[in-house]
């Protein structure tokens, strides 16, 4: 059995999520193109906080979650330890 199992509940806020509306090219855009309204998005969206755990806890490396690009997960990551 996997150490980091996720459950359906875990994964509810997907239901939910302002992001399954909109395709994922808006969320996970060009390189060096904008991640501005993908953010803006984000911060409407109640599950924006989820997601970003979600993304934390599963080392996403690509696109916005939870209202934050993979730099700025990755310097949060940083200064938590």
């Amino acid at each position: 059995m996997p150490i980091n199992t996720i459950t359906d509940q875990e994964l509810s806020w997907q239901e939910t999520a302002l992001c399954a509306q909109a395709g994922p090219e808006f969320f996970f855009p060009a390189p060096g193109s904008s991640t501005r309204e993908a953010k803006q998005l984000c911060g409407a969206c109640e599950g924006r906080v989820a997601c970003l755990e979600y993304a934390l806890d599963n080392d996403e490396k690509f696109g916005v979650w939870g209202g934050l690009s993979e730099k700025e997960r990755y310097r949060l990551k940083r200064a938590q330890g």
